[in-house]
This record gives C-alpha cells, structure tokens and sequence, in this order.
C-alpha cells in the first residue's frame, strides 16, 4: 500500500511526498481510512509506529478551515504538544491551516490569540482546563484526540481529562490512542467514544525491526569509559543518551562535553526556554548527542537519531520499547545499546522475553579495534574529499623539504593522531563470562540481593527523577 492510496488533497499529498513517505506503517494502514470516513477510534500503539501522522494526516485533510477550532488534540507533556504541532505545520502548511499549542509555561495572551485564528489546538491537559474553566477560550471541535492516554493516567490526569470533555460538544469525532489497554483505560474510553472502531498493533510490529539491539554487561564504575568507548567506536551522527536520574544527565553532559562531545542534557527541572532550545538544537544537527530522562524525552521525533544508548536499562519493557523508538524511524535502521551491570542482567532478561525480540551480547570494542575502525573512516574522508588550491600549494611547500611519500606519511599519521583513543584497553565483561553469569542466573547460583538493592534505590528515586 502506498500514500496515494488514500487519495489526501493534492496539497497534502505533494507534502508527505516531500517529507519522503512513501508506504504506511501498520498503525498508519489502518487507523487513516477509519479516521478519514469520520469514525471514532481506539488506537493501540506504541510511541515510534507513526501514530502521529496516523491521525493528523486524516485530520488535516478533512479539515474545512472555516475560522474556527476544528480540532483539539490533547497531549500528556509539553515537549509531545510541540512535536504534534510540528507534525501540524510540516505538513498543513500548504493547505494554510494554522495551529496553536498550550501548555504551561508560557504567556496565556499569546496562546488565547493563537487559539483564534487556529483550526488546530495541541494542548496539555492543565493549560487546557484552565482556559476552559476560566472561559478566556470557547471552542467547538469537531474531532477530539486522546493522545498517549495511558500517559495522561499515570501522570494524574484523569479529572482533568474527564473535565475537560464536559466542555466540549457531544456531537464529535473522538480517537484515543494508548500504549496500553488498563482498566481505567477501558472506562474512560465508554465514555468519550461512540461505538468505536480499534485498531491494536501486536507486540512483534511494536518492536522495529530496523533497529539492531546490543548490549554490553559492564561494572558500574566502567561505565562512561565504556560510554565513550561505544561512541568513539560507532561515531554517530546524532544519538539519545537515555538516564534515569536528572543529576545523572547532569553530571553525563558535563562529563562528556569536558572531552570535547556536542552534547546537552533535557530534564524537568530546564525551564521551558531551555527545553525548546535543546530540542531545536538537537533537531536542526547543531547537537551530536541529547541526554534525557525518559519523560522529558517522550514524544521526540527525530528521523536521524541513529543510535539510542541506555547508560542505565529501564525495569520495565514498555519504557525500553519507547526509548529504542527513537532510533529505527521513517524507515531508516538504528542501533540501541543498553550498558548493563551483572546485577541488572536478570532485568534485561526479563525485557528481551517481554518485547520478543533478540537483543544481541557484544564485548566492549578493544582500542586496536577502535583505531582500525577510524582508520578506515579516514580512508574514506580522504578518498571523498575535495582537492583545493590551497592543499596543492601546501604540498608544493612541503615538497622542498620532504619527498612525497614522507608527506603522505606525516599527513596520515596527523590525521590519526587526531582521532587518539583514550581509557584502558579493556573494559567489561567478555563473551565467557557473560555466559557464566547467564547461565548462574538460569541455575539460581546468583541471588537476588543486587537486583532488589537496585530496585529499591530506583523506586526511591523515580518520582524526582524526572
């Protein structure tokens, strides 16, 4: 199936044409027509399958643009508000459909003279009650989207959602989507929805399949030597450092913007001004690599990120299936690597068992390894770069003094001088005793007091963490 097969105005479809889709995902293939034929709908997906564009597509291109708010879309966080209505304008700007977002933060006469001249609002659920309950905003959507609702739950947000419906008119279009089904999920969805449709995408689509998922078992005091190491190795172009703890993403970007990464930290204690700035950095290429927390990373869209790194692994496999999701997207492969301590292995066990997929045991790449790997990414520099006046002359200077071939030679050996590798030769564990400890874990030689003093200091942690 391809784009064209769901027959989007003109407009639209010269966009999502430029923007480089060419086939739907599977969210994508069944939600658009549902949607498009004015359905209300269940969606399950996770973040990652392009469950944005699965419902901002169809709403764009049913929208008359009479003046008025014609949809409201309903977000958990600030930072997924802001990258549905990037999805918004990317590709309503050549139907000039305007939108508005809201969120907490920021001035509210700014946002109430967006809402009147907006047919979109992307809002999260405080700032939205707020407005509604004050009656500085009335409007009159005709398409409602629940957006992550499983998210919205967990953050609190269900009075404020249940509240937020009872101002808007009865007579609508309504989807919701959600990660996961709950009970609370269920009910709420009894009561905003008229018989919906569902859609549900299976565990095995959840899990891309263009991502190769590594990772490397490694004590906890090697772990940014290891770090660097995987980075000097893989040299990505743009890659997400996931943390648990936001004096962790602290402490990390210092650290490694210390030896000379581009790198900046998002958490939630940034200001909002801050929060903005990291992330259009980080999408425009001005920034090699991000360090987020799991939350204030939720809703990044980035098409390029093409390694995600768990410096610590999530307990849970629905936070690991959101951070790889970074990588792997629009088609493109990507590669998670997740650095995991012998006491957080039977975690990673449960995980791969949880997401049904193969997540492959490496060593940590030895210095020589590291070096011939930047050798050869030399070679191809040199072999594609461009011969200037200013080089010729440089050799012709160089050629009173020293023969050719001792040129080439002090020329390379710059080069690689350059690209030094730094830390001791080997860090973590090898490929025997990963078994070892593997096949400890499997026979109950290793207990699991590790695993619990983790566990604990986690959960003591997670609710500042963010």
């Amino acid at each position: 199936m391809k784009f064209e097969d769901f027959n989007f105005k003109p407009e639209l479809a010269k966009a999502i044409k430029d923007a480089g889709f060419r086939e739907p995902s599977p969210i994508q293939k069944e939600a658009i027509p549902l949607i498009l034929t004015g359905e209300d709908l269940i969606g399950q997906a996770h973040t990652g399958t392009g469950k944005t564009a699965a419902f901002v597509l169809p709403i764009l291109n049913n929208l008359k643009c009479d003046g008025s708010v014609e949809a409201l879309i309903i977000t958990p966080t600030r930072e997924l508000a802001m990258q549905v209505s990037d999805e918004v304008y990317r590709f309503g700007q050549t139907l000039g459909i305007k939108s508005a977002t809201v969120y907490g933060g920021a001035s509210y006469n700014r946002q109430i003279e967006h809402i009147k001249s907006a047919s979109v609002v992307v809002a999260t659920p405080g700032r939205l009650i707020d407005l509604l309950e004050s009656k500085k905003i009335n409007i009159d959507p005709a398409i409602v989207v629940l957006d992550e609702a499983d998210e919205m739950l967990d953050m609190g947000f269900l009075d404020d959602i249940k509240r937020i419906f009872s101002f808007l008119p009865s007579r609508r279009q309504t989807l919701l989507f959600s990660a996961t089904m709950s009970k609370e999920i269920k009910v709420l969805a009894e009561k905003i929805l008229y018989e919906p449709k569902s859609v549900t995408i299976t565990q095995t689509e959840v899990t891309n399949a263009n991502i190769k998922q590594e990772f490397y078992v490694v004590d906890e005091r090697e772990k940014d030597d290891a770090l660097r190491r995987l980075i000097d190795y893989y040299n990505p172009k743009r890659s997400i450092i996931f943390c648990r703890m936001r004096r962790e993403v602290d402490r990390l970007a210092m650290a490694l913007n210390a030896i000379g990464y581009n790198c900046k930290g998002l958490h939630g204690d940034m200001n909002q001004r801050e929060r903005e700035v990291t992330i259009r950095d980080f999408k425009k290429g001005s920034l090699e690599i991000l360090i987020a927390t799991d939350v204030a990373a939720r809703g990044l869209d980035v098409n390029d990120v093409s390694h995600v790194f768990n410096y610590h692994i999530p307990f849970d496999s629905q936070s690991y299936v959101h951070r790889i999701g970074r990588t792997g997207r629009a088609g493109k492969d990507g590669i998670a690597i997740s650095l995991v301590t012998p006491e957080e292995f039977r975690s990673l066990q449960k995980i791969q068992k949880s997401v049904g997929s193969v997540i492959v045991a490496k060593e940590i790449p030895r210095i020589e390894a590291v070096a011939a790997k930047k050798g050869e990414e030399i070679i191809e520099e040199v072999m594609d770069a461009k011969v200037y006046d200013s080089g010729i002359d440089l050799v012709k200077y160089l050629q009173e003094s020293f023969e050719i071939d001792m040129i080439a030679y002090k020329l390379a050996s710059l080069l690689m001088s350059q690209n030094e590798i730094q830390g001791k030769d080997k860090i973590g564990k090898s490929h025997a005793e990963i078994d070892k400890l593997s096949k400890g874990i499997k026979s109950g030689k290793r207990g699991n007091r590790g695993l619990k003093r983790v566990k604990r200091g986690y959960n003591r942690s997670r609710r500042r963490a963010q």
